[in-house]
């Protein structure tokens, strides 16, 4: 080591110096804010997908479940042949403000978690996605030339998002279906099998086991890898369209808050145009005596047999009309959360 240097390193000056100069040098302008190369920003990025997620989720049942009710009734057969707003008036002249949220208790304690696992999964899965992307890198280039996610590959995240939250989503909706369906028969003099979620739980356990919890399970997983494809897809497409017409730059700017809620309800659309078909058959199968059917495909032979593909979309309009104010909420609650996460950066 040369005394220039010794010298240097113990001089209180010269270190002063070098750390000045350090702290002035600019930052590259090019270097993203949450690289999947640096682990602690990785792991904060995922932990706030989970939280925010689960607080979406959240607004989004509490916003959407009375047009929710209304669905299932009109997909299993117990509508009555009233219109939407004739259903939702009825509810509420008979059953008051809870009767539009008979049955929430199962899709709040359960599409809370799930929709946290469902933006953590997303959020790795464009981890993967990107990573994939960036194979055969070196680590200057990626940290150098900021990296967008195609649209393709968002589907792709998209698709891997669904596969986790399924565990949690398929027994929540069979409780879900079977009390609001029960609600309605109640209404026309028929006996309440089940007081309530965790009644409902133990009964079909006790009279199926877990197989029979989780009855629907195919037609979830059919009905969420497609919508969930469109799900995000068209949120991230729809976000940056908006920001293009408010000339916002997508790698610096942040969405305004009317432009959250407009991409988040078009996405929730998407979804429900999509997932519609398989959403009927599992409605139907979730709800059915056990023996009636042998399983999905026949649901969809018995429906198109007696209703025509129509059939397929039961309940289209209830599920548009519920799906942009409750996912408009559900990414107004995440970006919210997110912004208020920041800490954890």
């Amino acid at each position: 080591m040369s005394s220039t240097t010794t010298t240097d390193h113990l001089n209180p000056s010269a270190m002063t110096a070098k750390l000045e100069a350090k702290i002035a040098e600019p930052s590259s302008p090019n270097v993203e804010a949450e690289s999947v190369d640096a682990p602690k920003s990785s792991s904060s990025s995922a932990l706030k997908s989970f939280i925010s997620g689960g607080v979406g989720g959240a607004c989004a049942v509490l916003v959407g479940h009375p047009l929710d009710l209304v669905k299932v009734r009109m997909q299993t057969g117990n509508a009555g042949g009233g219109s939407v707003s004739g259903m939702l008036s009825d509810t509420l002249r008979k059953e008051g403000v809870r009767g539009l949220y008979r049955g929430v208790s199962a899709p709040l304690t359960a599409v809370s978690p799930m929709f946290a696992v469902s933006f953590f999964s997303y959020d790795m899965g464009q981890r993967m996605v990107k990573s994939y992307g960036q194979w055969g890198m070196t680590e200057d280039e990626r940290e150098g030339v900021p990296y967008t996610l195609s649209m393709a590959e968002i589907c792709v995240a998209g698709a891997l998002s669904a596969i986790p939250t399924t565990g949690i989503m398929a027994p929540s909706e069979r409780i879900k279906c079977l009390l609001q369906v029960q609600a309605n028969e109640v209404e026309r003099g028929g006996k309440a099998k089940y007081s309530g979620m965790m009644d409902c739980a133990r009964q079909l356990l006790r009279e199926g086991g877990m197989s029979s919890v989780y009855k629907g399970t195919v037609a979830t997983l059919a009905r969420d890898i497609p919508g969930t494809v469109a799900y995000f897809g068209m949120y991230e497409w729809s976000k940056r369209e908006i920001m293009k017409i408010q000339g916002i730059d997508p790698n610096k700017g942040q969405l305004s808050l009317p432009a959250v809620v407009t991409a988040g309800g078009l996405a929730g659309m998407a979804c429900w145009t999509v997932g519609i078909p398989f959403d009927v058959i599992k409605s139907r199968y979730q709800t059915a005596p056990e023996g009636k059917y042998n399983g999905i495909f026949d649901v969809y032979k018995a429906l198109i047999k007696e209703e025509g593909y129509a059939g397929l979309f039961r309940g289209l309009r209830p599920a548009l009309m519920r799906a942009f104010p409750a996912n408009a909420a559900c990414f107004l609650g995440v970006e919210l959360s997110k912004k208020t996460l920041g800490f954890m950066d």
